[in-house]
């Protein structure tokens, strides 16, 4: 820790006493980048930004605000339906996208731009053409005797998105 600056000291001379004091020391020598050139950002004011970005690996989707971030997930969930692997699967994710898009609706911070809910029953039915058309055709056998009986979710294993936020 430094000492306390004396009474009759300016801050100015003070602190070019520390620094003279540290120089003496030798604890600016082997500074990593010592010698070399501070990087060219240009003109951009937020060069900075996008430079510290870039070195931390954050999505610049992390910087949008919040209302166009639901839109971005909401857009990428729509693209991404078909690699889903079950129609529950789908359900839960478009649940979690609507409890966020709610939540922000509550208190909304940033600027005022609607986002709307994503419906759960088009994503599943986008779901099920994508897995109808990559799926193997089935042998004639099993299309004489007709379609499959259709599966209900059983209850007990669905959990609801309540339960799921508090397990986090």
């Amino acid at each position: 820790m430094t000492e306390r600056k004396p009474r009759d000291m300016t801050f100015r001379s003070w602190i070019d006493q520390q620094i003279s004091e540290a120089e003496d020391r030798g604890a600016f020598d082997k500074l990593p980048g010592a010698g070399k050139p501070l990087p060219n950002r240009g003109n951009d004011e937020n060069a900075w930004l996008i430079d510290w970005v870039r070195r931390e690996g954050i999505s610049t989707e992390e910087l949008l605000p919040t209302p166009l971030k639901l839109r971005k997930q909401s857009s990428r969930l729509a693209s991404t339906v078909h690699e889903m692997g079950s129609e529950q699967e789908v359900r839960d994710a478009v649940a979690e996208l609507n409890y966020q898009i709610v939540q922000w609706r509550k208190i909304p911070i940033g600027p005022p731009i609607f986002v709307a809910l994503v419906d759960s029953e088009a994503m599943v039915a986008k779901w099920r053409e994508a897995q109808a058309t990559s799926a193997p055709p089935r042998p004639s056998s099993e299309a004489a005797a007709g379609p499959p009986p259709a599966v209900t979710p059983d209850r007990s294993r669905r959990r609801r998105w309540w339960r799921q936020r508090q397990s986090r």
